[in-house]
């Protein structure tokens, strides 16, 4: 662990001669990584330490916050979306290949698009409250390796989206991923409150609707580099490569939150079916049509 945050340090050193003049010394960018690496360790930590905290007392009831908490973030998430167009429209973006350099740095409708991206990059340090949540609410089968892992990730990656590129190209992928919050914050809003809580039907379209996101994602990504797009290749490397980490992770907990789940309980029905003496019907094993998640399933990640 410490020769890789020492290589970190090396190449953050060799890096920041490179860095955007604008935005290098605002709140969490702070021209240093380490504000945003403590707050990681901390984060890690209190997912550690928490459950163990949490083990012998009660869960704690915050209903009510978790529908302020979570239509807040759709608030944010929503003016985000529309901000983030707006101003990519305004800084004349070419929407599939929005270029980034030095000369940008001097655009005064550049700095409209770094605002918002900053906005973007703070509301990853908000969220890491989710996990908090969850703990305090001892739901710990929700903190999987995939929550967590995204969760960090995002937050990190951002500084440095924040620090060398806020702009250009990075516009693309942080919209789309304000839309996808912007439902599924809205699910867990309304799910909080308990008279709504049945009445919600679209949970399993919320990871479809990630998934797409990453495909769209990585293919905005792919063509704006086959396009040769003024932009740091890096950039371009790093948004593919995680789209590809993000389908790996999500599409592996889809398979088994929903379609091996389907199958296992096709094989139930028509076991019982047999074992009464009558065949299962097809469509026993899924009420309505739908074929809803596990207990504690976790959608409550993403990419973005």
């Amino acid at each position: 662990m410490a020769s890789i945050l020492k290589d970190l340090v090396r190449q953050y050193d060799e890096a920041k001669p490179h860095a955007d003049p604008r935005t290098k010394n605002w709140l969490l960018v702070e021209n240093s990584p380490y504000p945003v690496w403590i707050l990681t360790v901390l984060y890690t930590l209190f997912v550690i330490v928490g459950p163990r905290f949490m083990k012998n007392r009660s869960p704690l009831d915050l209903k009510w916050f978790l529908v302020v908490y979570n239509l807040g973030l759709v608030a944010l998430s929503l003016y985000m979306f529309v901000e983030i167009i707006l101003s990519v429209l305004n800084a004349g973006y070419d929407l599939t290949c929005a270029s980034y350099n030095q000369e940008s740095w001097k655009k005064p409708e550049e700095l409209r698009v770094a605002n918002v991206l900053w906005w973007y990059f703070f509301s990853k340090a908000i969220e890491l409250m989710d996990t908090v949540l969850m703990i305090l609410r001892k739901k710990n089968e929700q903190v999987t390796f995939l929550h967590v892992f995204h969760h960090a990730s995002m937050l990190n990656i951002w500084w440095w989206t924040m620090m060398f590129i806020p702009g250009g190209m990075s516009w693309f992928g942080a919209c789309m991923n304000c839309l996808v919050h912007v439902v599924m914050y809205a699910y867990y809003g309304l799910s909080a409150i308990p008279s709504l809580k049945d009445q919600l039907w679209w949970k399993r379209y919320i990871t479809r609707f990630q998934l797409l996101q990453f495909c769209v994602t990585f293919t905005h990504t792919v063509n704006s580099i086959r396009e040769g797009c003024d932009f740091p290749r890096w950039g371009q490397n790093l948004l593919s490569g995680y789209m590809v980490i993000m389908l790996i992770l999500f599409g592996n907990f889809y398979i088994h939150a929903y379609i091996k789940r389907r199958s296992n309980k096709l094989k139930n029905s028509k076991s019982k079916g047999i074992a009464n003496g009558s065949p299962a019907t097809k469509d026993a094993p899924v009420a309505n049509g739908l074929c809803h998640p596990p207990e504690g399933a976790d959608i409550r990640t993403k990419a973005e």
